[in-house]
């Protein structure tokens, strides 16, 4: 009987925490900064001359691919606590990841991990959506290296 019962909550807390359906577009996990299962993490700046700014990171990343957290009221930000709407929340992290965003460090912060192919906890992010492009995961380790400044 436990076995059901936690099965039954595993699969209605995996189901609550999906946000919208799986997107048929999602195919298997790349991670072009990682080799496969290596756990290495490409931390370095790739523009020293330009800089990426809070505005930059969210016009051209979160607020298209990470809806859940950015919305008011996102089941992303009502699960987790982690809202990436404004610059001050994104470096409050969230209830399990107070360091979403270690500044000076992306390899030190979970917001990077989190949309990595192999998240060393949870499921990858955008949950049930095409995971992010290089260039996109670079605007993020980007704005992190540079000191994640507003």
């Amino acid at each position: 009987m436990k076995t059901a019962t936690t099965r039954c909550l595993a699969t209605l807390t995996l189901s609550f925490a999906a946000c919208g359906a799986v997107d048929p577009e999602v195919g298997e996990d790349v991670d072009a900064t990682a080799s496969a299962g290596s756990g290495v993490c490409a931390d370095k700046d790739s523009n020293l001359e330009g800089g990426v700014t809070w505005m930059v990171l969210k016009e051209q990343v979160l607020a298209k691919r990470c809806g859940c957290h950015t919305t008011p009221g996102g089941l992303g930000v009502t699960v987790t606590g982690l809202d990436l709407s404004t610059h001050a929340g994104a470096l409050a992290g969230g209830r399990n990841t107070p360091d979403a965003v270690a500044p000076g460090d992306p390899c030190g912060s979970a917001l990077l991990a989190k949309v990595g192919a192999r998240p060393p906890f949870g499921s990858r992010m955008p949950l049930n959506g095409v995971p992010l492009a290089e260039d996109e995961r670079q605007l993020i380790v980007d704005w992190i290296a540079e000191g994640a400044r507003p």
